[in-house]
């Protein structure tokens, strides 16, 4: 039997699926959801595999949760959709409409390109990993803990919505950490080398982030030959967190276009 993602359905019409980054979860996107849902979209807040609600699995790679993204489309009987993809969904979303493009309408890639990234997260791993989840109280202390290895308190904020009660009232992460810390590598990985989406595409990227340079520009319309890129002020890495007014502007004009 398929194991289907974890959602959050909100507004009617178009459908709109967006895909959070790496240790993220559906619910970092939930004021921007609710905006698109306002202006005529059915959004689909998905948590990816081994994120937020949805199932843990020792798999994982972009081919396979290319191939979630599509089961869930089956089971919610979408044909085609608009995507958002932010980092690590950005590449999930990539690889979906390289291997089904008769399945997107318009594709929005946040702060990535299609290429290798070298494993540049093992500092929050490593901060993760050592907290000790077995005795933790509150998410203040789990702060506590993870401040030992990250200054940033806006990266320990984000990284912390993850902790949640189990069943036993005691504090978890709900990401799978384990898996996720084996799988650094297959997270910066590439798309296919061969892939390509000749439909209508939009890279958004921070003006502070170093994820996507102009040095991208040429294999990114490699891979999607329509593509646009588009900067997004004041804004690093979570340019949809930094600067929303102005992604969600040159989101939704990009979405309207005929």
């Amino acid at each position: 039997m398929k194991q289907i993602l974890h959602s959050v359905i909100l507004g009617q019409g178009k459908p709109l699926c967006i895909l959070h980054g790496f240790l993220g979860m559906l619910d970092n996107w939930k004021t921007l959801g609710a905006q698109y849902a306002e202006h005529g979209f059915c959004v689909h807040l998905i948590d990816q595999r081994n994120h937020g609600k949805s199932f843990h699995s020792p798999d994982f790679n972009y081919d396979i949760l290319a191939n979630d993204f599509l089961n869930y489309l089956d089971a919610h009987n979408i044909d085609n959709t608009a995507i958002i993809g932010h980092s690590m969904g950005g590449k999930t979303a990539m690889q979906f409409a390289c291997s089904h493009p008769e399945r997107v309408n318009q594709l929005l890639i946040a702060d990535i390109a299609p290429k290798y990234y070298p494993p540049h997260h093992q500092d929050i791993i490593n901060g993760l990993n050592a907290i000790d989840t077995t005795n933790l109280k509150s998410r203040k202390d789990a702060d506590e803990q993870l401040k030992k290895h990250l200054s940033n308190p806006g990266i320990r904020q984000f990284l912390l919505k993850n902790l949640d009660r189990d069943e036993n009232k005691k504090l978890r992460f709900k990401f799978n950490l384990e898996v996720l810390s084996e799988k650094m590598e297959d997270i910066g990985d590439n798309i296919n080398s061969t892939d390509n989406f000749d439909g209508p595409t939009l890279f958004l990227r921070g003006d502070k982030s170093e994820y996507v340079t102009q040095n991208d520009f040429e294999i990114i319309h490699r891979h999607f030959p329509k593509a646009s890129v588009e900067t997004i002020d004041n804004a690093g890495h979570w340019l949809h967190a930094e600067n929303p007014k102005q992604f969600f502007e040159k989101s939704l004009n990009f979405f309207n276009r005929d």
